[in-house]
């Protein structure tokens, strides 16, 4: 009867199944820089949800945001680099875990969320080891339907750490700069909003995001993605930082369902080295899937 439920469950999720509690996702980015072309990532990134979720209106890659679906979720990130020149060799493991809440009220949709992160930083040649940690915490408010508006609190240790899923969602290169904004052992204040609605007319929808970072220097995003069918969605983002070396970086990425239940993409990330030599661009490829 267990291998029937499963195998029943497994078929429903392959053929469309409109509705899902747990979402897996994968991904590796290459990364190419002036020093190194052979650096690369590798994540995973589970997440399960309270209740149900919806899938059968709006862009499918949007589903859990259309639903304000409350959440906890995991996240993994292996990542190596290498400098010959500099002597650096490197071996980094983040860990992440992150639980999100939407709570009704008398007025609007209240938001929160809290997230863990903690970075390994596995150092070759003689160079010591290092171990970081990063706490956030966000409030906010759904203040128009499925407009998002989220202010937030970072606190980064005196090491070396990432945001496992700014990594996972937005990219190493991205990652990177963010955790450079706000350098080691400081508090960020965060700022960011999110809008996802349908284009009267058409089977399309548009959406938008923008954020900021105040940290030990200051940065801001901003974003755009047109879902061309509530299938197939591109888009476009672009980074900017006060930092003297890297700090501008722009992507674009498209998402393809397969059926409602898997998905898969890629994405591209050109990052600007004004001070150094040291330009860097990222290719990724992804899979999702829901059950």
């Amino acid at each position: 009867m267990k291998k029937l439920g499963l195998a029943t469950a497994l078929l429903l999720a392959m053929t469309g199944a409109q509705a899902y509690q747990f979402e897996v996702q994968g991904q590796s980015e290459f990364i190419d820089n002036t020093v190194n072309d052979k650096d690369f990532s590798g994540a995973v990134q589970g997440t399960y949800y309270f209740k149900d979720v919806d899938a059968s209106k709006g862009p499918l890659a949007e589903a859990a945001f259309l639903n304000q679906a409350s959440n906890v979720s995991a996240s993994y990130t292996y990542g190596e680099y290498d400098v010959d020149a500099d002597n650096i060799d490197q071996t980094s493991h983040t860990f992440g875990a992150k639980g999100e809440a939407y709570i009704p009220t008398k007025v609007v949709p209240a938001y929160a969320s809290a997230s863990y992160s903690h970075t390994i930083t596995d150092n070759k040649g003689g160079v010591a080891n290092d171990n970081g940690d990063r706490y956030a915490l966000e409030l906010g408010a759904v203040v128009a339907p499925n407009f998002l508006v989220a202010v937030g609190y970072t606190s980064v240790a005196d090491q070396t750490s990432y945001d496992a899923f700014n990594m996972f969602n937005n990219g190493v290169a991205k990652a990177a700069i963010e955790k450079d904004t706000i350098n080691e052992d400081q508090d960020a204040i965060t700022a960011r909003t999110k809008y996802v609605g349908a284009i009267d007319g058409t089977n399309m929808s548009i959406g938008f995001d923008a954020g900021l970072v105040y940290g030990e220097e200051n940065a801001y995003n901003l974003g755009t993605t047109l879902y061309v069918t509530p299938k197939l969605s591109v888009g476009v983002s672009y980074l900017e930082s006060d930092l003297a070396d890297l700090n501008k970086a722009i992507g674009a990425n498209v998402n393809y369902f397969i059926t409602p239940a898997v998905a898969v993409g890629a994405s591209f990330v050109d990052v600007n080295a004004e001070n150094e030599s040291r330009d860097t661009q990222t290719v990724g490829l992804n899979a999702k899937f829901r059950f």
